[in-house]
């Protein structure tokens, strides 16, 4: 099951393991079965520690296996074979089962093993959502630290009746005793913060005794971590207040348009982001959203405040805003009806859910026209609809996209409706030149078309465009002083990583120079 490299690695990763534990793997007589079996036989060769026992006359989920010390109960379970982007989670669960220590902080452990009550996590993935790995990570992590606590991963695409009874189109889902507990990328914070009925007023009062900072950056993404960067080495006390370390960065798979790094994946980028900005004594305050930013007064007597919706305030002399942006959407009746039961955003996290189905992608450009194409690959027919005359995408995008026999391009089309029952069934648009109404059957709608800035908390104190970017100058500075911007969410031309990662570096300089030219209040 697994090549000879990848057992040399697992088996280096496993001499971490201290502890006896168990694998309890229950099988049928199918065939993933059977290579779950092959794959449990191989990390179980490569540490005298595991012990693999196979059950075949359990009332568990077939194929699946349970992780834990020897003796003890199995309060992790993975339903499925953990490859892919979950082999980390399954190599995670092997040594914090063990003992080995999580990088976690003291008090987010504490938090964890005072939890009470009875928690029964059940996670829908699939083994290409990138999303996936951190949700099923930080619920296994609950699971070893709290007996009080279970989770079982579960593969959709191999337990797809319980997709179809659930109507689970969208992945990572999460059920929690039963009952849909969220859905999309949640980390651990998040779901801590979900569960804890006293985690917000807790941070709220830790945040607002924060002493105040020169310079303090809303937004995580490329901008922010740069701006971050550029103000820290200056020496002065920096912070960094996110409501999702890494943004849309953390969406993006494929990068290869990133100067000097000739391909990468935005979880591997934004976890380098995060590693500089933190060598720098940055302090990252993640998974907390802005809900309003008081500017204080010219000369720098007075400091800006940062109000966040968990009550929390924070000071600083100067404030960058990074915010970046966040996928647009449609705007038609039944799109916000059907999220999550047959429309989504993410092909690469919800595609494998559609295997066999008829979606359409909404969108002309590079995101639509690359998502049409991954698509084909797994789905029966994928109806791609631009509102334009033309798509928008590079040409080697459109050459490979009509090369796809099970792919029709419709342009100057308007969506006008999402339409379906329990979930989608199907979407009806316009022909603009013909003014003509048409209605396409199919199970899924990837809506692709473009970007809206997350600026919404800074209407009536900053200007803005009509479409809500923050107009600033060529140094970043925008019409309050001292309050700057950087990235997607400004008037800067060409959204692009390594655009964002510059105006950042240059909005932060000009920061800099701001203070130096205010007097520090007292």
């Amino acid at each position: 099951m697994l090549d000879a490299n990848i057992k040399t690695q697992l088996k280096a990763y496993l001499e971490r393991v201290t502890q006896p534990i168990e694998i309890v793997a229950s099988l049928d007589d199918g065939a993933k079965s059977h290579e779950m079996q092959e794959l449990l036989r191989d990390v179980a060769e490569q540490s005298s520690l595991i012990t693999l026992i196979e059950r075949r006359d359990d009332n568990e989920r077939k194929p699946s296996f349970s992780v834990a010390p020897k003796g003890g109960e199995g309060r992790v379970r993975f339903a499925g074979l953990p490859m892919g982007h979950e082999f980390t989670s399954l190599i995670l669960a092997l040594l914090q089962t063990a003992g080995y220590p999580p990088k976690v902080e003291a008090d987010v452990i504490e938090q964890i093993k005072g939890l009470e009550g009875e928690f029964n996590f059940e996670t829908y993935i699939s083994l290409s959502c990138h999303n996936c790995p951190d949700v099923v990570q930080a619920l296994n992590l609950l699971a070893i630290l709290n007996p009080n606590i279970r989770h079982t991963m579960i593969d959709g695409a191999l337990f797809q009746a319980e997709v179809e009874e659930r109507q689970i189109m969208a992945v990572p889902t999460v059920y929690l005793n039963g009952k849909e507990f969220g859905q999309g990328r949640m980390e651990l914070g998040e779901i801590l913060a979900k569960v804890d009925d006293n985690a917000a007023e807790r941070d709220a009062r830790k945040l607002s005794d924060k002493a105040a900072y020169d310079v303090l950056v809303v937004g995580g993404g490329p901008a922010g971590a740069a701006a971050a960067i550029y103000a820290a080495r200056k020496g002065i006390r920096t912070g960094v207040v996110a409501e999702r370390f890494g943004g849309q960065v953390m969406d993006t798979m494929a990068i290869e348009n990133f100067i000097s790094v000739k391909y990468t994946e935005g979880p591997k980028l934004v976890a380098s982001l995060e590693e500089h900005v933190k060598e720098y004594g940055v302090d990252v305050m993640n998974l907390q959203r802005v809900a309003k930013v008081v500017p204080g007064s010219e000369d720098g007597a007075t400091l800006t405040e940062v109000q966040l919706e968990n009550g929390a305030v924070l000071k600083s002399r100067a404030v960058i805003v990074a915010t970046g942006a966040r996928w647009r959407e449609m705007n038609v009746p039944g799109e916000k009806e059907f999220r999550g039961k047959g429309v989504a955003y993410c092909p690469h996290c919800d595609g494998p859910l559609f295997k066999g189905k008829r979606v359409a992608v909404i969108g002309g450009g590079n995101s639509g026209v690359e998502a049409a194409i991954d698509l084909a690959g797994v789905v029966a027919h994928v109806t791609l609809l631009e509102f334009a005359d033309e798509l928008r995408a590079d040409a080697v995008l459109q050459k490979k996209l009509y090369s796809l026999p099970n792919v029709t391009v419709i342009k100057s089309a308007q969506t006008t409706e999402v339409t379906g029952a329990d979930k989608v069934n199907g979407l009806v648009y316009k022909d603009r030149k013909s003014d003509e109404v048409r209605r396409i059957e199919l199970e899924g709608i990837f809506v692709q078309i473009g970007l809206l800035p997350n600026t919404d908390f800074l209407k009536g104190t900053l200007e803005l465009t009509r479409f809500g970017e923050i107009i600033v100058d060529a140094k970043g500075q925008t019409s309050v002083p001292g309050v700057l911007a950087a990235g997607d969410c400004t008037t800067v031309p060409y959204k692009q990583i390594i655009i964002a990662m510059g105006e950042g570096a240059k909005a932060s300089l000009a920061a800099f120079d701001h203070l130096i030219r205010t007097s520090a209040p007292a």
